[in-house]
């Protein structure tokens, strides 16, 4: 069972997409603006449990589970793994938002959610007021910056792209010991509710949910930096204002430059980094509800 947001309402919405009708898994509440809230790997949209709820005095608040996760439809990747790209998840969600009436609205992801916001703030640029991304630099940035001290500690991102079904198969071997190892690196894995952990578990033990995560980053190696790589060569980049933040204590803050990354392929950047891990929305709640209010006012 999906963790229930008080106040919030469950729906599923089906939105069409080049890989035949995908069902988006939310939850709706709030009143006022409408923001869409984006989870990241290898999670769900439980991770906004605190945040969702504390936003929805200003905002009417979306909180849905990307393709491949939680309860959203989970296709077979494609041999190009164009079914994960972050064109076709980031298509699901502003289908979604369509769906439920919103033609704008304000756009916050996390992780893997932020990369889909990423893309999908530049192919749907007249949808996304503004723009808030959570514990990353662009993914290419990323790849091609990559050093020895960036791959020993996100080695998942090297390992999860191998092909199928090797990452599939270890994982599946013993998904805890993988979730908690993954997980648990800076703040251990009690900043996780126990509902918020088993619902992250069962992501992590359901084939076609960890096949799905595999594909999400398969995508990110390959066909994710073609769609990247030719907005820059076309010199396209974010009108809207684009806040980010990242933890202090993440290999984000060791590794990279935020800010200067997101000028590349953003006009208006600001952001800083707040005390704590990767996972923001759930290490540091009332913080990231404070910068949200503020940014998204």
């Amino acid at each position: 069972m999906s963790v229930v947001f008080p106040g919030f309402e469950q729906k599923n919405i089906t939105v069409p997409s080049e890989d035949g009708p995908i069902e988006i898994a939310c939850q709706v509440g709030g009143n006022g603006p409408p923001i869409l809230l984006l989870h990241g790997f290898p999670q769900t949209k439980a991770i906004w449990e605190i945040v969702a709820p504390a936003l929805a005095d200003r905002f009417t608040v979306v909180v849905s589970d990307l393709r491949g996760y939680g309860q959203s439809s989970k296709p077979h990747g494609k041999a190009d793994h164009s079914t994960y790209s972050k064109r076709s998840m980031a298509a699901d969600q502003h289908a979604l938002m369509k769906a439920l009436g919103h033609e704008q609205f304000f756009l916050l992801g996390h992780d893997r959610g932020g990369r889909v916001s990423h893309r999908l703030a530049m192919d749907f640029p007249e949808s996304v007021l503004r723009l808030m991304v959570l514990d990353i630099s662009p993914t290419l940035t990323m790849y091609e910056n990559t050093t020895m001290e960036f791959a020993k500690g996100y080695w998942h991102w090297f390992f999860l792209i191998q092909r199928e079904p090797i990452p599939e198969t270890l994982i599946g071997a013993n998904p805890e010991f993988w979730l908690k190892n993954h997980m648990g690196r800076h703040a251990g894995t009690e900043i996780f509710t126990p509902e918020r952990w088993a619902e992250y578990l069962a992501g992590a033990s359901n084939p076609e949910s960890m096949h799905s995560m595999c594909e999400d980053y398969r995508a990110a190696a390959s066909i994710d930096l073609a769609h990247d790589r030719s907005d820059r060569a076309a010199g396209k980049k974010l009108k809207m204002p684009l806040r980010v933040l990242w933890g202090e204590h993440g290999l984000v803050n060791q590794c990279f430059k935020p800010i200067e990354d997101w000028r590349v392929v953003a006009d208006v950047v600001t952001g800083k980094s707040i005390p704590c891990g990767h996972y923001i929305p759930e290490e540091c709640p009332e913080q990231l509800i404070t910068e949200a209010k503020a940014f998204f006012a």
